[in-house]
Protein backbone atom coordinates (compact mmCIF):
# COMPACT_ATOMS: atom_id res chain seq x y z
CA UNK A 1 0.00 0.00 0.00
CA UNK A 2 1.65 3.71 -1.09
CA UNK A 3 2.06 6.03 1.55
CA UNK A 4 -0.21 8.30 -0.71
CA UNK A 5 -3.04 5.54 0.05
CA UNK A 6 -2.11 5.43 3.56
CA UNK A 7 -2.16 8.88 4.42
CA UNK A 8 -5.55 9.02 2.56
CA UNK A 9 -7.07 6.23 4.89
CA UNK A 10 -5.82 8.01 8.19
CA UNK A 11 -6.96 11.80 6.73
CA UNK A 12 -10.43 9.77 6.32
CA UNK A 13 -10.29 8.02 9.19
CA UNK A 14 -9.90 11.37 11.61
CA UNK A 15 -12.46 13.27 9.67
CA UNK A 16 -14.84 10.74 10.71
CA UNK A 17 -13.81 10.85 14.41
CA UNK A 18 -13.65 14.15 14.21
CA UNK A 19 -17.69 14.47 12.76
CA UNK A 20 -18.46 11.60 15.57
CA UNK A 21 -16.90 13.80 18.18
CA UNK A 22 -15.80 10.47 20.29
CA UNK A 23 -13.31 12.44 21.83
CA UNK A 24 -15.72 14.27 23.68
CA UNK A 25 -16.57 13.11 26.94
CA UNK A 26 -20.38 12.94 28.62
CA UNK A 27 -20.72 15.60 31.08
CA UNK A 28 -23.99 17.06 33.75
CA UNK A 29 -25.52 19.62 32.38
CA UNK A 30 -24.23 22.91 33.11
CA UNK A 31 -26.81 24.84 35.65
CA UNK A 32 -27.22 28.56 35.81
CA UNK A 33 -29.35 30.01 38.55
CA UNK A 34 -29.43 33.16 40.88
CA UNK A 35 -32.07 31.61 43.19
CA UNK A 36 -31.17 28.73 44.99
CA UNK A 37 -34.50 27.96 46.18
CA UNK A 38 -35.80 27.91 43.13
CA UNK A 39 -32.88 25.83 41.92
CA UNK A 40 -33.50 23.40 44.50
CA UNK A 41 -36.88 23.34 43.77
CA UNK A 42 -36.36 22.43 40.23
CA UNK A 43 -33.66 19.50 41.21
CA UNK A 44 -35.97 17.93 43.87
CA UNK A 45 -38.05 17.04 40.96
CA UNK A 46 -35.64 16.92 38.01
CA UNK A 47 -32.46 15.30 39.64
CA UNK A 48 -31.67 14.28 36.40
CA UNK A 49 -29.97 17.63 35.84
CA UNK A 50 -27.64 16.56 38.79
CA UNK A 51 -26.53 13.06 36.53
CA UNK A 52 -24.29 13.09 33.41
CA UNK A 53 -25.91 13.28 30.24
CA UNK A 54 -24.92 10.30 28.51
CA UNK A 55 -25.72 10.40 24.69
CA UNK A 56 -25.72 7.46 22.42
CA UNK A 57 -22.20 6.10 22.42
CA UNK A 58 -21.85 5.65 18.97
CA UNK A 59 -22.82 8.86 17.32
CA UNK A 60 -24.59 10.59 19.81
CA UNK A 61 -21.91 12.95 20.86
CA UNK A 62 -21.87 14.64 17.35
CA UNK A 63 -24.43 17.34 17.20
CA UNK A 64 -25.03 16.93 13.37
CA UNK A 65 -25.90 13.61 14.20
CA UNK A 66 -28.63 14.36 16.71
CA UNK A 67 -30.14 17.14 14.32
CA UNK A 68 -30.19 15.00 11.47
CA UNK A 69 -31.22 11.46 13.18
CA UNK A 70 -34.11 14.36 14.29
CA UNK A 71 -35.04 15.73 11.46
CA UNK A 72 -35.09 12.36 9.45
CA UNK A 73 -36.34 9.49 12.25
CA UNK A 74 -37.37 12.27 14.95
CA UNK A 75 -39.00 9.94 17.95
CA UNK A 76 -39.65 5.96 18.43
CA UNK A 77 -41.70 6.56 21.22
CA UNK A 78 -45.22 7.78 19.73
CA UNK A 79 -47.65 5.71 21.30
CA UNK A 80 -50.89 6.69 19.37
CA UNK A 81 -53.37 9.49 21.83
CA UNK A 82 -56.30 10.47 20.02
CA UNK A 83 -56.97 14.42 19.90
CA UNK A 84 -60.17 16.75 19.39
CA UNK A 85 -59.08 19.08 16.75
CA UNK A 86 -60.22 22.88 17.41
CA UNK A 87 -60.14 25.98 15.06
CA UNK A 88 -61.21 29.50 15.53
CA UNK A 89 -60.71 32.46 13.09
CA UNK A 90 -58.56 35.49 13.05
CA UNK A 91 -59.52 39.01 12.08
CA UNK A 92 -58.09 38.70 8.82
CA UNK A 93 -59.76 35.32 8.01
CA UNK A 94 -57.29 33.00 8.62
CA UNK A 95 -57.96 30.02 10.25
CA UNK A 96 -55.94 28.51 13.13
CA UNK A 97 -55.97 25.08 14.18
CA UNK A 98 -55.07 23.18 17.54
CA UNK A 99 -55.36 19.85 18.95
CA UNK A 100 -56.43 19.21 22.58
CA UNK A 101 -55.12 15.70 24.20
CA UNK A 102 -56.89 14.60 27.30
CA UNK A 103 -54.90 12.95 29.75
CA UNK A 104 -54.48 8.98 29.93
CA UNK A 105 -52.72 8.45 33.07
CA UNK A 106 -52.88 9.38 37.08
CA UNK A 107 -51.77 12.77 38.03
CA UNK A 108 -49.67 13.36 41.37
CA UNK A 109 -50.46 17.25 41.16
CA UNK A 110 -53.66 18.56 43.33
CA UNK A 111 -54.92 20.85 40.47
CA UNK A 112 -55.17 20.58 36.76
CA UNK A 113 -52.52 21.64 34.67
CA UNK A 114 -51.67 21.87 30.85
CA UNK A 115 -48.60 21.35 28.66
CA UNK A 116 -49.14 24.35 25.65
CA UNK A 117 -46.96 23.21 23.25
CA UNK A 118 -45.70 25.43 20.25
CA UNK A 119 -43.53 23.56 17.87
CA UNK A 120 -40.48 24.52 15.86
CA UNK A 121 -40.47 25.63 12.19
CA UNK A 122 -43.03 23.79 9.77
CA UNK A 123 -43.96 21.94 12.48
CA UNK A 124 -47.04 21.02 13.82
CA UNK A 125 -48.90 17.93 16.20
CA UNK A 126 -48.53 15.66 13.79
CA UNK A 127 -44.90 15.98 14.19
CA UNK A 128 -43.26 12.86 15.92
CA UNK A 129 -40.76 14.69 18.73
CA UNK A 130 -44.22 16.63 19.39
CA UNK A 131 -46.07 13.47 19.44
CA UNK A 132 -43.43 11.71 21.93
CA UNK A 133 -43.52 14.47 24.43
CA UNK A 134 -47.86 15.14 24.48
CA UNK A 135 -47.67 11.06 24.91
CA UNK A 136 -45.20 11.15 27.38
CA UNK A 137 -47.19 14.44 29.32
CA UNK A 138 -50.81 12.76 29.09
CA UNK A 139 -49.82 9.20 30.92
CA UNK A 140 -48.61 11.43 33.83
CA UNK A 141 -51.76 13.23 34.09
CA UNK A 142 -51.08 16.41 31.96
CA UNK A 143 -53.96 17.49 29.69
CA UNK A 144 -51.83 19.02 26.07
CA UNK A 145 -52.69 21.66 23.65
CA UNK A 146 -50.71 22.04 20.27
CA UNK A 147 -50.59 24.38 18.18
CA UNK A 148 -50.69 24.20 14.28
CA UNK A 149 -48.68 26.50 12.88
CA UNK A 150 -50.67 28.39 9.85
CA UNK A 151 -50.26 26.69 6.50
CA UNK A 152 -47.94 22.97 7.56
CA UNK A 153 -50.89 20.60 7.89
CA UNK A 154 -50.75 18.96 4.63
CA UNK A 155 -54.83 18.76 4.41
CA UNK A 156 -55.80 21.93 5.64
CA UNK A 157 -56.51 24.78 3.18
CA UNK A 158 -55.72 28.20 4.06
CA UNK A 159 -58.51 30.47 4.58
CA UNK A 160 -56.24 33.92 4.16
CA UNK A 161 -53.03 34.30 1.97
CA UNK A 162 -50.01 33.93 4.95
CA UNK A 163 -48.42 31.47 6.89
CA UNK A 164 -46.71 31.05 9.78
CA UNK A 165 -44.15 33.60 10.88
CA UNK A 166 -41.05 33.06 13.18
CA UNK A 167 -42.27 35.56 15.75
CA UNK A 168 -45.71 35.60 14.99
CA UNK A 169 -47.58 35.31 18.23
CA UNK A 170 -51.08 36.16 17.66
CA UNK A 171 -51.76 32.28 16.14
CA UNK A 172 -50.52 31.21 19.98
CA UNK A 173 -52.51 33.97 21.94
CA UNK A 174 -55.80 32.86 20.04
CA UNK A 175 -55.29 29.07 20.58
CA UNK A 176 -54.53 29.88 24.68
CA UNK A 177 -57.06 32.35 25.11
CA UNK A 178 -59.83 30.24 23.71
CA UNK A 179 -58.59 26.93 25.53
CA UNK A 180 -58.62 28.70 28.92
CA UNK A 181 -62.22 29.67 28.12
CA UNK A 182 -63.06 25.92 28.09
CA UNK A 183 -60.57 25.12 30.96
CA UNK A 184 -60.67 28.34 32.89
CA UNK A 185 -59.20 26.27 36.27
CA UNK A 186 -56.60 25.10 34.90
CA UNK A 187 -52.91 26.02 35.25
CA UNK A 188 -51.03 25.77 31.91
CA UNK A 189 -46.71 24.93 31.66
CA UNK A 190 -45.60 26.79 27.66
CA UNK A 191 -43.08 24.63 26.02
CA UNK A 192 -41.54 25.89 22.83
CA UNK A 193 -39.38 24.03 20.39
CA UNK A 194 -36.69 25.91 18.49
CA UNK A 195 -38.74 28.79 16.25
CA UNK A 196 -41.95 27.80 18.80
CA UNK A 197 -39.56 28.54 21.68
CA UNK A 198 -38.96 32.38 20.39
CA UNK A 199 -42.84 32.92 19.99
CA UNK A 200 -43.11 31.49 23.70
CA UNK A 201 -41.06 33.78 24.78
CA UNK A 202 -41.79 37.08 22.73
CA UNK A 203 -45.54 36.58 23.49
CA UNK A 204 -44.77 36.34 27.03
CA UNK A 205 -42.57 39.89 26.95
CA UNK A 206 -45.17 41.84 24.77
CA UNK A 207 -46.00 44.81 26.97
CA UNK A 208 -49.24 45.34 24.93
CA UNK A 209 -50.49 42.07 24.84
CA UNK A 210 -53.55 40.92 27.86
CA UNK A 211 -52.27 36.94 28.39
CA UNK A 212 -54.48 34.28 30.32
CA UNK A 213 -53.14 35.15 33.78
CA UNK A 214 -53.13 30.68 34.71
CA UNK A 215 -49.63 30.77 32.94
CA UNK A 216 -47.68 29.17 35.76
CA UNK A 217 -44.02 29.16 33.58
CA UNK A 218 -42.48 28.27 30.79
CA UNK A 219 -39.68 26.34 29.05
CA UNK A 220 -37.45 27.13 26.11
CA UNK A 221 -35.63 24.45 24.32
CA UNK A 222 -33.10 24.92 21.31
CA UNK A 223 -34.36 28.67 20.36
CA UNK A 224 -31.87 30.61 18.68
CA UNK A 225 -33.01 34.00 20.94
CA UNK A 226 -31.73 36.81 17.58
CA UNK A 227 -32.36 36.07 14.52
CA UNK A 228 -29.94 39.15 12.93
CA UNK A 229 -27.39 37.65 14.30
CA UNK A 230 -27.86 34.05 14.22
CA UNK A 231 -28.54 33.99 10.27
CA UNK A 232 -25.34 36.39 10.06
CA UNK A 233 -23.55 33.19 11.82
CA UNK A 234 -25.38 30.70 9.55
CA UNK A 235 -24.39 32.70 6.37
CA UNK A 236 -20.83 32.12 7.60
CA UNK A 237 -20.30 28.24 7.26
CA UNK A 238 -19.92 27.97 11.08
CA UNK A 239 -20.43 24.33 11.64
CA UNK A 240 -21.60 23.34 8.18
CA UNK A 241 -24.49 25.43 9.35
CA UNK A 242 -25.59 27.08 6.22
CA UNK A 243 -26.23 23.44 4.78
CA UNK A 244 -29.02 23.67 7.67
CA UNK A 245 -30.32 27.10 6.42
CA UNK A 246 -30.75 25.37 2.61
CA UNK A 247 -32.78 22.63 4.60
CA UNK A 248 -34.91 25.45 6.51
CA UNK A 249 -35.56 27.35 3.38
CA UNK A 250 -36.84 24.44 1.45
CA UNK A 251 -38.98 23.87 4.26
CA UNK A 252 -40.09 27.09 4.16
CA UNK A 253 -40.49 27.45 0.63
CA UNK A 254 -42.48 23.80 0.37
CA UNK A 255 -44.88 25.42 2.42
CA UNK A 256 -45.50 28.13 0.89
CA UNK A 257 -45.84 26.49 -2.90
CA UNK A 258 -48.19 23.55 -0.92
CA UNK A 259 -50.72 26.62 -0.65
CA UNK A 260 -49.66 28.20 -3.62
CA UNK A 261 -53.47 29.10 -5.00
CA UNK A 262 -54.08 31.29 -1.54
CA UNK A 263 -50.72 32.46 -1.12
CA UNK A 264 -49.51 33.62 -5.03
CA UNK A 265 -52.42 34.94 -6.77
CA UNK A 266 -52.39 37.78 -8.84
CA UNK A 267 -53.92 40.11 -6.52
CA UNK A 268 -51.95 39.55 -3.71
CA UNK A 269 -48.87 39.44 -5.58
CA UNK A 270 -49.82 42.84 -7.03
CA UNK A 271 -50.96 44.35 -3.90
CA UNK A 272 -48.09 43.27 -1.66
CA UNK A 273 -45.38 43.27 -4.65
CA UNK A 274 -44.51 39.99 -4.64
CA UNK A 275 -42.29 38.23 -7.56
CA UNK A 276 -42.76 34.66 -7.97
CA UNK A 277 -39.94 33.99 -9.92
CA UNK A 278 -38.02 35.39 -7.07
CA UNK A 279 -39.79 33.16 -4.56
CA UNK A 280 -38.91 30.20 -6.55
CA UNK A 281 -35.51 30.82 -7.00
CA UNK A 282 -34.52 32.22 -3.67
CA UNK A 283 -31.42 30.36 -2.69
CA UNK A 284 -31.24 31.32 1.76
CA UNK A 285 -34.17 32.17 3.90
CA UNK A 286 -32.96 35.83 4.43
CA UNK A 287 -33.72 35.98 0.14
CA UNK A 288 -36.93 34.29 1.10
CA UNK A 289 -37.86 36.67 3.69
CA UNK A 290 -37.26 39.47 1.70
CA UNK A 291 -39.03 38.67 -1.40
CA UNK A 292 -42.08 37.32 0.04
CA UNK A 293 -42.46 36.86 4.06
CA UNK A 294 -41.47 40.88 5.23
CA UNK A 295 -43.48 42.32 2.18
CA UNK A 296 -46.82 39.91 3.63
CA UNK A 297 -46.38 41.33 6.82
CA UNK A 298 -45.60 44.67 5.84
CA UNK A 299 -42.30 45.23 6.80
CA UNK A 300 -39.78 47.97 4.99
CA UNK A 301 -36.79 45.70 5.56
CA UNK A 302 -35.82 42.00 6.39
CA UNK A 303 -33.93 43.43 9.48
CA UNK A 304 -36.78 44.72 10.90
CA UNK A 305 -38.91 42.07 10.36
CA UNK A 306 -36.16 39.52 12.19
CA UNK A 307 -35.66 42.30 14.99
CA UNK A 308 -39.36 42.27 15.53
CA UNK A 309 -39.61 38.73 15.44
CA UNK A 310 -36.63 38.19 18.10
CA UNK A 311 -37.92 37.08 21.47
CA UNK A 312 -34.46 38.79 22.77
CA UNK A 313 -35.80 41.86 22.78
CA UNK A 314 -39.00 41.03 24.45
CA UNK A 315 -37.26 38.84 27.22
CA UNK A 316 -36.73 41.81 30.04
CA UNK A 317 -40.58 42.10 29.89
CA UNK A 318 -40.95 38.57 31.45
CA UNK A 319 -42.78 38.05 34.74
CA UNK A 320 -43.32 34.06 34.60
CA UNK A 321 -40.81 31.19 36.06
CA UNK A 322 -38.32 30.53 32.76
CA UNK A 323 -36.87 27.25 32.07
CA UNK A 324 -34.08 27.59 28.99
CA UNK A 325 -32.56 24.14 27.74
CA UNK A 326 -29.69 24.41 24.84
CA UNK A 327 -26.99 22.45 23.63
CA UNK A 328 -23.48 23.62 23.09
CA UNK A 329 -22.98 21.40 20.09
CA UNK A 330 -26.52 22.86 18.36
CA UNK A 331 -25.38 23.36 14.37
CA UNK A 332 -28.12 25.68 14.49
CA UNK A 333 -27.48 28.04 17.43
CA UNK A 334 -24.53 29.50 17.46
CA UNK A 335 -22.58 29.18 20.93
CA UNK A 336 -22.68 33.06 21.30
CA UNK A 337 -26.20 33.45 21.25
CA UNK A 338 -26.49 31.37 25.03
CA UNK A 339 -25.18 34.43 26.57
CA UNK A 340 -28.22 35.85 26.15
CA UNK A 341 -30.55 33.39 28.30
CA UNK A 342 -27.29 33.25 30.97
CA UNK A 343 -27.97 36.80 31.13
CA UNK A 344 -31.82 36.52 31.60
CA UNK A 345 -31.40 34.17 34.46
CA UNK A 346 -28.59 36.04 35.96
CA UNK A 347 -30.64 38.96 36.36
CA UNK A 348 -34.23 37.08 37.29
CA UNK A 349 -35.41 35.10 40.05
CA UNK A 350 -37.55 32.21 39.06
CA UNK A 351 -35.45 31.20 36.19
CA UNK A 352 -32.95 28.73 35.30
CA UNK A 353 -30.63 27.96 31.90
CA UNK A 354 -29.57 24.53 31.52
CA UNK A 355 -26.86 23.98 28.59
CA UNK A 356 -25.37 20.64 27.95
CA UNK A 357 -22.52 19.44 25.97
CA UNK A 358 -24.37 17.30 23.54
CA UNK A 359 -27.50 16.82 22.28
CA UNK A 360 -27.52 18.99 18.82
CA UNK A 361 -30.76 20.60 17.82
CA UNK A 362 -33.80 19.23 19.51
CA UNK A 363 -31.84 15.68 19.12
CA UNK A 364 -30.70 14.62 22.79
CA UNK A 365 -30.59 11.00 22.25
CA UNK A 366 -29.19 8.51 25.00
CA UNK A 367 -29.31 5.32 25.42
CA UNK A 368 -26.67 2.22 24.39
CA UNK A 369 -23.74 2.24 21.96
CA UNK A 370 -26.06 1.95 19.10
CA UNK A 371 -29.85 2.39 19.63
CA UNK A 372 -30.86 5.26 21.89
CA UNK A 373 -34.02 4.87 24.21
CA UNK A 374 -37.35 4.90 23.24
CA UNK A 375 -37.97 8.27 24.89
CA UNK A 376 -35.30 10.71 24.73
CA UNK A 377 -33.48 13.01 28.26
CA UNK A 378 -35.47 15.94 26.53
CA UNK A 379 -38.81 14.74 27.03
CA UNK A 380 -38.40 13.12 30.40
CA UNK A 381 -36.13 16.01 31.81
CA UNK A 382 -38.95 19.20 29.95
CA UNK A 383 -41.95 16.74 32.17
CA UNK A 384 -40.05 16.78 35.08
CA UNK A 385 -39.03 20.54 34.46
CA UNK A 386 -42.79 20.89 33.82
CA UNK A 387 -44.00 19.33 37.67
CA UNK A 388 -40.89 21.49 39.18
CA UNK A 389 -42.90 24.91 37.76
CA UNK A 390 -46.53 23.17 38.72
CA UNK A 391 -44.96 22.99 42.04
CA UNK A 392 -43.56 25.96 42.21
CA UNK A 393 -46.58 27.72 41.61
CA UNK A 394 -48.15 25.89 44.47
CA UNK A 395 -45.56 26.98 46.45
CA UNK A 396 -45.90 30.69 45.54
CA UNK A 397 -49.53 30.52 46.15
Amino acid sequence: MSAVVVFAVFLLICTILKFLNVTSPPRPPRLLCSDSKFLELVLKYCPQLNETYVPVRLWGSSGHLQTIVHATVGRTYCPNVLPRRCAARQDDGATVTWDVYDPTGPSDLDEDYTIAVCPGIANSSESTYVRSLVSLACSLGYRCVVLNHLGVLPHLKLTSPRVFRYGESDELHLMLTKYTECWPDTRMVLVGFSMGANIVCKYLGELDRARPRNIVGAISICQGYDAVKSLQYMLEWHNLARIYLFSMTENMRSVILKHKEQLLTEEVKRRHNVDERRVLSAATLPELDEVYTRRISGFRSVEELYRNDSSVHYLPNITVPMIFINARDDPLVHPDMLSIPQEFVKKNKNALYIETEHGGHLGYYDGGFLLPRPVTWLDRTVLSLATALAHNQVKDG
